[in-house]
This record gives structure tokens, C-alpha cells and sequence, in this order.
């Protein structure tokens, strides 16, 4: 029986990169199914995502023929098996669309996820998490208790091996130490009104200077808060009619569906990054 992996790599581009990986999956039984390529000439690098089959080695086998492939090409690397959804914890606060929609997506099989647990710093949805039978996890933060409530969802996201942690509406900011442990494996969506409606009720601020335009971004965590690479972004369009609360409900559903995509583009290993920007292949 053939088994499916997803091979990611980035490095300095060179002539016969594609004709050399092929070569090297051809050598040791792969198959390829999907492959694309991206030459970035503003910095020299080249990107490559390859999904094949292969039954002529084991995942570990694979792993050290790879190690030595890479080598001469400076690559960086990445094997990674389709036989497994994304171990992943989402962090929620009190605004539960994006939870909700990715719950309901991850059980009708819209995204290969494995929810191991959701964190949150209220209470408000630890039934929702019980009708999905995902253990819940209340850590209150406070100025005071930061540091400590920190270290036990990171002791939480550690415990369950989360390849992935989704800031589904978590409304609290992230320590430098903590962004760091995340960094290249945690997602965080917000309005993309920013930086014109800071702070609280931001499409009531919208709504209060007319905009014709709202909008979602999805984007990896980093320490300069809400300023970490790109993944998707989507806009949606509003006019004079629509009432501050039709123009809130608009905007969720299109946080839900920009959060969902680039949750679903990174468990399927198509997202790599590239300094401050991203290269996905779709």
C-alpha cells in the first residue's frame, strides 16, 4: 500500500532544482501527484511543495535519504505524512463565530484537523466545546497572573503536540516569549480595518465614519502584534443601508471564512514562509 507525504522546501535557486527533486523521489519509489514551484527573484529563493506516494520506504528511511539530498542545496526541509490531521488547540475569548465555524468544519471533514483541546480565558463556551467532546480549558489572565496563565496554555499546547494554535478570536495579546515558542505554527484573525478602528467595538467606529469596505485578515503570530506574515485576506461590501449590527454580522462571517481558509491551507503544508511575506500553493 502506497503512502502519502507532502515534501515542503525552500532554498537559494539554482538551475535543475526540479529536474534534482524529481530524480530523488523517482530513486527511492515516489510517485508525484501534485507539485508546484515558486522562484521569489526579489530574494533569490526558491519554493517547492511535492505530494507523493511511496511504499518503497518507511517515513524515517525517507527522512535520512532526504537529509543528505538536501545538503549541497542548501534546503531547508520538511516531510511531512497525509496519513494524519493537524494536532491543534484553539484559543478562544468571548466572541465565538470562528470557534463555532471551525469546529463545525474540522467534524464534517472541511479541514484535516484533530482538535485536542480549546483554551479560553472566560467560560462562555465550554458546553460548545463539550457538545464537540473537546476537553476545555479556563486560564482567567489577568495583569498579574499573565506569566503564569502563559505558561500553562503553553504547557496545554505542548502536552498535546499541537503542530497548530488557532487565536480564534482570543482576545489578549501575546508575550514576546510566547510568540516566539508559536512562531510559524499559530494563526490570528482580526478585522482589516486596522489601524483606523483601534480598540473596542471596531465595526461601531466604522460604521460611525461610513466605510464602504470591511474586511478579515488571517495572518501567522509574531511579537509586533497584528503584523506577523500574511495568509488570506478577504473584503466584503457594505453601503449606507446596512444597520452597525448588520454590518458586525457581516464582518464575523467574513472573519469565520478567512480564518477557516488559512487554517485549511496550512494543515495541507501549502503555506511556506518568506521573510514577512508567505508563498502559498492553492
Amino acid at each position: 500500500m502506497n503512502h502519502a507525504y507532502i515534501l515542503t522546501l525552500s532554498c537559494p535557486d539554482r538551475k535543475g532544482i526540479v529536474h534534482a527533486v524529481s530524480g530523488f523521489l523517482l530513486h527511492n519509489g515516489g510517485n508525484i501527484e501534485e507539485a508546484a514551484q515558486y522562484n521569489d527573484h526579489d530574494t533569490g529563493l526558491f519554493f517547492m511543495r511535492v505530494q507523493f506516494a511511496c511504499d518503497a520506504l518507511t517515513h524515517e528511511a525517507l527522512r535520512a535519504q532526504l537529509a543528505d539530498f538536501a545538503v549541497p542545496f542548501a534546503m531547508n526541509w520538511k516531510l511531512h505524512s497525509t496519513e494524519s490531521s493537524m494536532r491543534t488547540v484553539i484559543m478562544v475569548s468571548r466572541d465565538g463565530h470562528c470557534l463555532n465555524d471551525l469546529l463545525f468544519r474540522w467534524k464534517s471533514g472541511m479541514v484535516a484537523l484533530d482538535v485536542r483541546a480549546i483554551v479560553s480565558n472566560h467560560r462562555d463556551f465550554y458546553q460548545l466545546a463539550a457538545s464537540y467532546n473537546v476537553p476545555f480549558h479556563h486560564i482567567p489572565v489577568t495583569a498579574a497572573t499573565k506569566a503564569q496563565a502563559e505558561s500553562r496554555q503553553l504547557e496545554i499546547i505542548e502536552a498535546e503536540g499541537a503542530e497548530l494554535v488557532v487565536l480564534a478570536r482570543y482576545m489578549q495579546v501575546l508575550s514576546n516569549d510566547l510568540c516566539k515558542s508559536l512562531a510559524g505554527r499559530a494563526i490570528n484573525i482580526h478585522h482589516s480595518m486596522l489601524p483606523s478602528f483601534k480598540g473596542a467595538k471596531p465595526y461601531y467606529q466604522a460604521h460611525e465614519r461610513g466605510v464602504k469596505v470591511i474586511g478579515a485578515t488571517a495572518h501567522y503570530v509574531t511579537a509586533d502584534l497584528d503584523e506577523g506574515p500574511i495568509i488570506e485576506q478577504d473584503v466584503t461590501r457594505v453601503d449606507h443601508k446596512d444597520t452597525v449590527e448588520n454590518l458586525t454580522l457581516r464582518g464575523k462571517d467574513t472573519e469565520s471564512r478567512v480564518l477557516a481558509q488559512a487554517v485549511k491551507w496550512h494543515s495541507e503544508h501549502r503555506v511556506m514562509l518568506n521573510g514577512h511575506k508567505t508563498v502559498i500553493f492553492k
